[in-house]
């Protein structure tokens, strides 16, 4: 991914309070041009398999990470998380579950369907941002993708 206007995160999280939490931690760190982010799974989905309105997007452009919610309207987490662990075109994209669910059934299904990370959104502000720094320093600078 040469390209200087390549999407590096795709965050997909339907909680305006959220979206804004992870967008000031990013524009904190200078990342904020690099961020797509969608407010459901149907939204998602057509990003990434470059469908609907983003059927003029290449499709060999993925981002370097997804950050995905659990709980999101019209198509849920599990279901997105499904969709790109089976397709070839977008299997090996790190995916980091970013969700206030605390259900031991999510976190185990999440895993089962071949997500990467499984991170419970902290509570406390400050957390919060520090926790998506952390995300960014990891899955963007540290990870090496094949």
């Amino acid at each position: 991914m040469d390209n200087k206007n390549a999407i590096e995160i795709l965050l997909v999280e339907d909680n305006p309070n959220d979206i804004a939490l992870t967008l000031r931690a990013f524009k904190k760190h200078n990342l904020l041009n690099k961020v797509h982010v969608v407010e459901d799974g149907e939204e998602a989905l057509e990003f990434l398999f470059a469908t609907g309105k983003y059927s003029s997007r290449d499709i060999n452009n993925n981002p370097k990470v997804i950050l995905l919610d659990l709980k999101l309207p019209k198509v849920d987490g599990l279901e997105v998380l499904r969709r790109v662990k089976s397709d070839d075109r977008t299997k090996k994209i790190p995916v980091v579950v970013l969700t206030s669910s605390r259900e031991e059934q999510d976190m185990v299904e999440s895993y089962r369907l071949g997500v990467n990370s499984f991170i419970v959104k902290p509570v406390n502000i400050d957390k919060f941002i520090d926790a998506v720094n952390k995300l960014r320093y990891y899955w963007l600078l540290l990870n090496e993708t094949p």
